[in-house]
């Protein structure tokens, strides 16, 4: 170990800009190119560093049933949670809904704020969101959801277990989707004709997992400060050097 120290001693390291590459959905690797210089010696040597798709902990074997042909598959499941085939397919079709769930959660938790700051709309919070008066009572709109999401949630397991199986509308006939993989529906729901891609579904799990993680972190901020997301950044900028979360667990 000395002797490979005193040998190779490194006066400069530097990433290789024009050779970074990101998770793409051809190579689906992460890799970064950075050029040694030792002291003996002023050739730079080439060193390659590459994360390969599969592995969320470098040198951690993942598991047999995830082997990295997912979108957003790093190889995680410490509980063997997926490792059922069958649980696997719900579990990705879980996910996938979730983290569009969190996504239209967090839009809808942040952006009604921001307008009302601003002075475009006059709506409460999302956290006061319960308490105010609508066309009907809270218990009546809960029931009407609880049902409403009991039928889509039916009609999707029925089209992981049969594939192609609910494409066509029981109640509006005139309507029907294109066949398409299972949870990339098409048709109305994708007006912008995006092809699902092995990129755009990876880019679409990031945003959803980040969009989960944001939804957690409005309402542990809220549980800990009592103000909304924007508030919040307001008051972090008003005085970023004593607005932070060290200051707000320290109770200052």
């Amino acid at each position: 170990m000395a002797t490979v120290i005193t040998q190779a001693s490194l006066a400069g390291l530097w990433p290789c800009t024009s050779k970074s590459k990101f998770l793409t959905g051809s190579s689906g690797k992460l890799t970064r190119e950075f050029s040694i210089k030792t002291a003996s010696s002023s050739a730079a040597r080439s060193l390659r560093i590459e994360a390969k798709k599969g592995e969320w902990m470098p040198g951690l074997a993942s598991p047999g049933y995830l082997n990295g042909s997912l979108p957003g598959d790093n190889g995680f499941d410490p509980l063997a949670l997926a490792e059922d085939p069958e649980n696997l397919k719900w579990f990705v079709q879980a996910e996938l809904v979730n983290g569009r769930w969190a996504m239209l959660g967090v839009a809808g938790m942040l952006l009604p704020e921001i307008f009302t700051k601003i002075g475009i709309i006059n709506v409460p919070e999302w956290y006061d969101a319960g308490k105010a008066e609508y066309f009907a009572s809270s218990s009546t709109l809960f029931v009407v959801e609880f049902i409403l999401f009991h039928y889509v949630e039916l009609r999707r397991w029925q089209d992981i277990k049969n594939p192609g199986s609910v494409n066509q509308d029981p109640i509006f006939k005139n309507y029907s989707l294109p066949p398409n993989e299972v949870g990339y529906p098409g048709g109305i729901f994708n007006p912008l004709n995006f092809a699902p891609t092995q990129e755009a579904k990876e880019k679409e799990l990031a945003n959803g997992r980040l969009a989960m993680l944001a939804f957690l972190g409005f309402v542990v901020q809220h549980n800990v400060t009592g103000k909304g997301p924007f508030d919040n950044l307001l008051q972090h900028i008003s005085d970023p050097w004593h607005n932070t979360i060290v200051q707000t667990f320290g109770g200052n």
